[in-house]
């Protein structure tokens, strides 16, 4: 296995020591190499220390010894630290394997760059794109809009009585008040209130009160008409609430959250 290795190196080998830059000795007669003798299939058999004490230099790689310049005698260190000891400002390219491209046109200059220019234009363009999808697909759908506001019709609930609606998935209680609801709302004083709170504050109309069905302590449904201020009870911690829905008694510890509302008309009502 090694002569017929080294009987394929032959040729590279010759290639190599003749193209080596140095002394007149880098040329080797390699046929020297080749001892006189035949095998049983009658091959002529290389002699495999003559050429290892003639060539023993490339045994760690033809190609880094030769350019660095061990086949001739004239260094001893790798290809790497010879290019780092001589710096030259001549580049070269290795073409062994493929040809080097000539250089561009200087005329095409404008070509090349109406070429680029316009890529990045197209990549600017879709990335708004993008963008602009992503946040038009965190905002609220039409949908989900038209539940954002609801419009009650206030024109049949009588004095004394509760209402409850559906808003953004919560109960809201639409309360119509009477004479004396508001003026047990208006003398409570604000000393005795665990959240103070003026009445005036909490409606827009007296007759008219509109608080979030939502228990403060851990968001359970109060009961209208419920408690002991007349106002609403919650059954699951027993919290109770006024006739203005803030908190008197109980472990609550904020009144009832009153949403944004208005007034369309007299008997309309529009929530959020």
């Amino acid at each position: 296995m090694l002569a017929r290795g080294l009987g394929r190196r032959l040729p590279t080998l010759t290639r190599l020591v003749q193209s080596a830059e140095g002394s007149p000795g880098a040329l080797l007669d390699v046929s020297s190499c080749v001892r006189e003798g035949r095998g049983k299939d009658g091959a002529v058999v290389p002699s495999s220390s003559n050429l290892l004490s003639r060539f023993g230099h490339f045994s760690r790689g033809f190609a880094s010894d030769a350019l660095a310049g061990t086949a001739s005698g004239t260094a001893t260190m790798p290809a790497t630290q010879m290019a780092l000891k001589n710096i030259s400002n001549e580049i070269t390219y290795d073409e062994h394997t493929h040809e080097r491209c000539a250089p561009g046109d200087p005329s095409k200059k404008a070509f090349a760059y109406l070429v680029l220019t316009g890529g990045r234009f197209i990549y600017a363009s879709a990335l708004r794109i993008l963008a602009l999808k992503l946040i038009l697909s965190m905002s609220a759908s039409r949908d989900v809009l038209a539940l954002a506001s609801l419009e009650v019709d206030i024109s049949s609930i009588e004095p004394g009585s509760t209402v409850t609606v559906k808003w953004r998935g919560k109960p809201v209680f639409v309360r119509h008040r009477t004479e004396a609801d508001i003026k047990l709302a208006n003398s409570t004083p604000l000393n005795e209130l665990r959240d103070p709170e003026d009445d005036a504050a909490r409606v827009l109309n007296p007759e008219w009160l509109v608080v979030v069905g939502v228990c403060t302590h851990l968001g359970c449904v109060p009961l209208p008409n419920a408690g002991d201020y007349g106002g609403w009870f919650c059954p699951c911690h027993g919290s109770h609430y006024d006739i203005s829905g803030r908190i008197r008694k109980g472990p609550a510890p904020y009144n009832l959250e009153v949403p944004q509302y208005k007034f369309t008309e007299e008997t309309k009502l529009l929530i959020g």
